[in-house]
């Protein structure tokens, strides 16, 4: 690295991040609303163990695995900015699999997974314009802060045989425009993890079919933090509340990942939070064309891999403990399973180091 390069670090430790998710968000579930989520027991151990992720990034024998200095001299997540080369694609797919260990590869939205949508804001930001100053400064307040955002693109599954336009009272769309911003009423869903993230990614599922001069104001794009007045966060049924103790359900007890649908009951969403707004063509192909299409099966892929690894490590043992690891059936069962786990990691390395041709991105490599 070159010693007068900048290495600024303002990203968030695991203690900030707990922080974070108390800032005043509606939180609803079983009918009540939440007052501290790193707290209630539906939550309190998914959001423990979101902020071990973040622990990792500082400590001295893995932040050098997985983190990197970005172009602006900020250090972040290697997946949190562009990658110029198959070879920094390749040491930012460890950087996730780094990560995805720490929940043995079972949380699968963690902040990485936007990571694939957010690095491509900065590395072609114009795709947005007018709001391209808008990417580039969403691109550096994730990427420095490694912010944990989920997204929502599905419009509740009411009314499919209707037009769009002909379910206003129901899905999202734009309800007043000002110079200050615009503000949107409806619901979208399905919000992975939104009630331990820090923001929101809106934005139109790619298969919605628009009809052009009628329904503009449900193509939108926009940022939004998780305790935006008006957002409600409703969710559903907690499994790690359910859990009776983490010896009897030691993977659902503290990686429930909860879902939740977002209402947005006359939300306020400022111009700087806004990538498309009543662009039918964006946004019904943002989603191809920004490299979010190429980027995250990457980090799927990798923590698919880290799962398969604990499952062969714990088959192995089972088998061991039984007595029948020596059976030759039984060894042909496991090479079939070990070769899926084998085939996993080939794949998200070929991602890496066979990249697909993006010329139209800025020095900026996307795994195919």
């Amino acid at each position: 690295m070159d010693n007068n390069r900048l290495d600024i670090n303002e990203m968030m430790t695991g203690r900030e991040y707990l922080d974070s998710l108390n800032d005043g968000r509606s939180v609803y579930i079983y009918g009540q609303k939440i007052k501290d989520v790193s707290r209630h027991p539906a939550f309190r151990n998914s959001a423990h163990s979101i902020s071990r992720l973040y622990e990792a990034l500082h400590h001295p024998e893995s932040q050098d695995l997985m983190t990197s200095v970005d172009r602006d001299g900020y250090r972040t997540h290697r997946y949190f900015m562009p990658s110029p080369s198959g070879n920094e694609l390749l040491k930012a797919r460890d950087a996730i699999a780094s990560w995805s260990r720490l929940t043995y590869g079972f949380m699968g939205r963690t902040p990485d997974y936007k990571a694939g949508f957010t690095a491509t804001l900065g590395s072609d930001p114009h795709l947005y314009a007018p709001f391209h100053e808008n990417a580039l400064h969403w691109y550096r307040q994730t990427a420095r802060k490694v912010l944990f955002l989920n997204h929502v693109l599905v419009n509740p599954p009411v009314g499919r045989s209707r037009a769009i336009a002909d379910m206003r009272d129901i899905y999202l769309h734009t309800e007043k425009e000002t110079d200050a911003g615009i503000t949107v009423r409806g619901v979208k869903m399905v919000a992975t993890s939104a009630v331990i993230s820090n923001a929101t990614f809106v934005a139109q599922n790619s298969a919605t079919q628009y009809q052009i001069g009628r329904e503009e104001d449900f193509a939108l794009c926009f940022i939004l933090p998780m305790n935006a007045p008006n957002l409600k966060i409703m969710c559903r049924r907690s499994y790690e509340a359910s859990a009776l103790s983490p010896f009897d359900n030691p993977l659902s007890s503290r990686f429930d990942e909860n879902d939740s649908v977002l209402i947005f009951d006359g939300v306020f969403v400022p111009w700087e939070n806004v990538l498309i707004y009543r662009d039918i063509e964006r946004a019904r192909n943002f989603y191809s064309a920004s490299g979010f299409l190429n980027r995250y099966p990457l980090q799927s892929g990798t923590r698919l891999a880290v799962k398969m690894d604990f499952i062969c490590g714990l088959l192995i043992k089972v088998l061991e403990s039984n007595g029948t690891d020596s059976f030759r059936s039984v060894r042909t069962r496991l090479a079939d399973i070990v070769a899926l786990r084998n085939l996993m990691w080939s794949l998200t390395e070929s991602l890496c180091l066979n990249p697909s041709d993006c010329t139209h991105l800025e020095d900026s490599a996307v795994s195919c």
